[in-house]
């Protein structure tokens, strides 16, 4: 199986970027020892803001569609989606909307699980639910959600692993509804 995976920030520190290569570990380790795993970074795709002007005057950027690409060759996606101000990072909505003028289903019917964290106790609550119900409409088969509240008290950066037992176990079973 291959799996691509991606925090939905371009921040360099994120903390859903160490919560997704952490994921990434266990879904290696402990789910699909033989799984493919691509990790990228959206800092790859930065592409200039949309819109329908920039996009009929210097149609659609290469990086959209080389993200596009990704999902095209992959089996599964495993997203950790960074929350601002309760919904999507400029970053992550800007290359979405810039892909979904190449095809509405983003996803392309790839089963997903989906991932959020925040330093907060809400845990990217709001973004995580935003995704869950949206995705479907763009192609997305979500087969598990998690939420990761409280950050910096649920996982250790030194080591890049959650230190929650309980969380980790909930993160071992969203994981294994890819296979």
């Amino acid at each position: 199986m291959r799996v691509l995976a991606f925090a939905a920030s371009n921040s360099k520190q994120s903390i859903n970027k160490q919560l997704v290569k952490h994921a990434v570990r266990v879904l290696k380790s402990d789910v699909i020892p033989d799984a493919e795993i691509e990790i990228i970074d959206l800092n790859d795709f930065e592409m200039p803001l949309y819109s329908i002007d920039r996009e009929t005057e210097n149609d659609i950027p290469e990086q959209a569609h080389e993200f596009f690409k990704k999902i095209c060759e992959t089996d599964a996606l495993l997203i950790s989606y960074a929350e601002h101000n309760g919904l999507y990072t400029a970053a992550y909505k800007n290359i979405f909307d810039w892909v979904s003028r190449i095809e509405q289903k983003v996803y392309q019917n790839k089963p997903m699980v989906i991932l959020a964290t925040s330093p907060g106790r809400r845990g990217g609550s709001n973004v995580l639910d935003i995704a869950t119900k949206s995705a479907p409409f763009f192609g997305g088969e979500v087969k598990a959600s998690l939420s990761i509240p409280s950050f910096n008290h649920n996982f250790d950066t030194s080591t890049g692993q959650l230190i929650n037992a309980y969380l980790q176990v909930k993160l071992k079973s969203a994981l294994s509804s890819l296979i």
